[in-house]
Parts: C-alpha cells; structure tokens; sequence
C-alpha cells in the first residue's frame, strides 16, 4: 500500500544515497569527481550543477539525517 509514511521513507532513503556516494572512489571513476567539472567562465552545465547539489546535499543535511533515520527506526520498531 502507498502511504505517506512510505513517500517519506523512500526520500529519507534516496537523502541517504546521496550523502554515502564518495567523490574519490565512487564518483571520480564515471568523471564525476571533485575536479571534473571546474569552468572559469559561463554557465554551469548540468554535470556541474548535480555535482553542486549532491556536494551541497551532503554538507546541509548530514547532522538532521542522523535524526531522521533515528526516528525511522524507532517508528519501524514501534508500529512495525
């Protein structure tokens, strides 16, 4: 059944994935990494901005992540 509890623990699960993807061992061998996408000038291309993102995803919400997935258990072990 699709409920609201499960649209959010999908996203909760999907904030997960992208705050463990490591820029060095994961994303640098698709040219993902760190200085893969370094322009002086002109718009950001798409590939810039999901890196800005997935960077600026990882950095925002690493701590309210802990909290959220702590009461998701705890929610998953109460009503199962």
């Amino acid at each position: 059944m699709f409920t609201l509890w499960t649209l959010i623990e999908a996203s909760l699960l999907c904030l997960n994935a992208v705050c463990i993807l490591h820029e060095e061992r994961f994303l640098a061998k698709f040219g993902w990494g760190r200085h893969a996408g370094q322009q002086d000038f002109g718009a950001p291309s798409a590939k810039d901005q999901v890196l800005n993102l997935i960077r600026s995803i990882r950095t925002v919400a690493k701590i309210p992540l802990i909290f959220l997935n702590v009461i998701a258990i705890i929610f998953k072990l109460l009503l199962g």
